[in-house]
C-alpha cells in the first residue's frame, strides 16, 4: 500500500530514502486523482522493496505542495537521492509511471 506522506514525515520518507520514490500529490475532490489512485496502489505492490510509493493529500499538507510548486493535481514526482528526477502532471496510464520508475531503478 502506498504510504501516506505528510509535512512532518516527507523528509524522512522521501528526501532521505535510499530508493527511488514516486510521490502522488492528490486531493479527495479531484476527479483525475481518483483515476490515478488505484494505479499508484498497484505500483506500490509491484515495486515493494525496490521503490517507495507515497501519496500527499495537498489539502492536509500545503507546505510540501508549495515547496515543490505543485499547482495542478494529480502531480506525480519521482525522487532519487533527495532530488526530483522526473515529473508527470495529470492522469496517465500505469505504463507511463512504471517506465519512469524503471528508468531510475536502472541508473
Amino acid at each position: 500500500m502506498a504510504i501516506e506522506l505528510t509535512d512532518s514525515n516527507f523528509e524522512e520518507k522521501v528526501i532521505k530514502s535510499d530508493k527511488p520514490v514516486l510521490v502522488d500529490f492528490w486531493a479527495e475532490w479531484c476527479g483525475p486523482c481518483r483515476m490515478v489512485g488505484p494505479i499508484v496502489e498497484e505500483l506500490s505492490k509491484e515495486y515493494e522493496g525496490k521503490a517507495v510509493i507515497g501519496k500527499v493529500d495537498v489539502d492536509s499538507n500545503p507546505k510540501i505542495s508549495m515547496d515543490y510548486g505543485v499547482r495542478n493535481i494529480p502531480t506525480l514526482l519521482v525522487f532519487k537521492n533527495g532530488q526530483i528526477v522526473d515529473k508527470q502532471v495529470g492522469a496517465v496510464p500505469k505504463s507511463v509511471l512504471a517506465q519512469k520508475l524503471d528508468a531510475q531503478l536502472s541508473n
